[in-house]
């Protein structure tokens, strides 16, 4: 397990009780304090960003008409206008909660916030220009509106960036403190290791019953844990936590939660709820209301429709230009492959398609022409996960195979199979028709869509992820994706293809 920056005192004493009081060093933990500097941060380079965007659409809308009348006589108000402009874009953006830190360094809600803050405003403006009958340049807006998107996702991303190394390293971390049965708050405490980016540190959990056996093994042995969920309160000011997770069902149910979170609102600490719905219905899940039982709505998944003809749509675009501009690249790639070894320059492999249909999947060949043949030998040195075949520096790939498969530019001629519609740019990993004949029960759900080029599956450990995490992303994709998603998913491939890690 990774190691982090947060080791108590004495590990061994895992097991709080009234009796046996834990030494802990002072918390290390992103306060209130700590975030209003880091929001007021972004304050200044937002402003900056909007600054900048304005300045350049006035400079570059009125310097090619500066010798024109027209453009003299609209300058003066123009420059009001984009004070105006200046001024109400700097504070939609701190009315719109754009700089909530429950949305620093993970997910898309930070830049989706800034992006309905910056059109509702130009929406609000275009409104107000109609009443008011100022006959606004459209150039103006064009110029300002896109570069402003822009530098503000810009400076966003930069500073998740730097967020995230401090986060790894240890720093900007909330402390929580995590409650429920074992089961569940061991996958709770796994994920917020796995994750930490995600901004939580485990800094202790309660249990309604305690096995002492539970300290000697991970994740507990670094965690100090009580069995009792009677006195969580002190529990939070001892670890100065900042935040206690419900990891599912607790003794007492809606009762005991309600009664904690008006004990946690005197310490001023968060509650949250980890629903174990989120597994497999997180964006289809909404609230309904009812007076005194606010209901839990769960959409039914969606496989065919609008936003499907859309997905195919984006795939046809994308998978054409993707050919056009990387045709040089993969000319070059072709030369190589045929000058590295005998065979075929272009592997084809049976997979299974949406609703099983097979296909012929696409790449360049990075192993030996006799690689099938040889397959049987090597089974008993098989590395992968559940019915999948790996093994690490096989000996049957070649030797520009290698450096292809790190940075999967073997994958490059699977752009046709998308243009054809066969597969799609996002989706579950293509599987091969042996691997279908071994599904279990559901597991055959990941082939309702299209498979992709990319997915869950490579942005979270692709070859050295377990058998059942796989299963368990393919089949969240598959029920709740989105356009949204497929762009986050599309990026942190490109992001994962810069440091490569489980390619073999």
């Amino acid at each position: 397990m990774r190691e982090r920056a947060h080791i108590f005192a004495r590990p061994q004493h895992s097991v709080w009780d009234d009796e046996s009081p834990i030494d802990i060093p002072a918390p290390r933990k992103a306060g209130s304090q700590t975030w209003r500097k880091f929001a007021n941060s972004l304050r200044i380079t937002d402003s900056a960003a909007v600054l900048v965007a304005v300045a350049l659409a006035y400079v570059f809308r009125f310097s090619a008409d500066a010798s024109t009348s027209a453009a003299e006589d609209f300058e003066a108000r123009y420059l009001v206008l984009s004070t105006l402009l200046l001024v109400a874009w700097i504070a939609v953006l701190e009315i719109y909660p754009t700089r909530d830190s429950r949305t620093f360094g993970v997910g898309g809600a930070e830049y989706k916030r800034v992006a309905q803050a910056t059109l509702k405003l130009f929406g609000a403006l275009a409104i107000a220009m109609v009443f008011v009958r100022f006959d606004v340049v459209r150039g103006y807006f064009a110029i300002a509106l896109p570069l402003g998107l822009l530098l503000l996702t810009a400076d966003r991303w930069l500073w998740r960036k730097w967020l995230n190394r401090k986060r790894i390293a240890g720093e900007y971390l909330s402390r929580v403190i995590v409650i429920g049965e074992a089961a569940d708050v061991e996958y709770v405490i796994n994920q917020i290791e796995k994750n930490p980016m995600a901004g939580y540190q485990t800094s202790g959990v309660a249990l309604p019953t305690l096995d002492k056996t539970m300290e000697l093994r991970p994740p507990w042995y670094r965690i100090p844990v009580v069995s009792t969920l009677a006195d969580i309160s002190r529990m939070v000011e001892v670890a100065g936590a900042e935040a206690v997770i419900v990891a599912g069902p607790v003794p007492g149910g809606s009762k005991y939660i309600r009664e904690l979170g008006w004990k946690l609102e005197a310490t001023g600490t968060e509650l949250v709820l980890a629903s174990s719905l989120t597994n497999v219905a997180g964006p289809r899940i909404h609230w309904r209301p009812v007076d005194g039982l606010p209901l839990v709505h769960v959409e039914l998944p969606q496989y065919a429709g609008g936003k499907h003809v859309l997905k195919r749509a984006v795939d046809i675009v994308a998978s054409s230009l993707a050919l056009l501009v990387l045709s040089p690249v993969m000319l070059v790639l072709a030369i190589i492959v045929k000058r590295d070894s005998r065979g075929p320059i272009i592997f084809r492999q049976l997979r299974a398609g949406r609703n099983g249909m097979p296909f012929y999947m696409l790449k360049f060949r990075s192993m030996v022409q006799t690689a099938e043949i040889e397959l049987a030998s090597l089974q008993e040195r098989n590395e992968g996960a559940g019915p999948l075949f790996k093994i690490r520096d096989d000996p049957r790939v070649t030797g520009c195979g290698r450096w292809m498969r790190k940075y999967s530019l073997d994958e490059l001629p699977q752009f046709w199979n998308v243009l054809t519609g066969e597969m799609s740019l996002v989706g579950p990993r293509p599987p091969l028709p042996t691997e279908v004949e071994r599904y279990e029960k559901f597991t055959n759900r990941r082939l309702l869509i299209k498979p992709g080029i990319t997915g869950l599956w490579q942005i979270n450990g692709r070859s050295t992820l377990p058998w059942e995490e796989s299963i368990r992303l393919d089949l969240y994709y598959v029920e709740n994706w989105s356009l949204t998603g497929d762009l986050i998913i599309l990026w942190r491939t490109f992001r994962a293809l810069r440091s490569p890690a489980g390619a073999f």
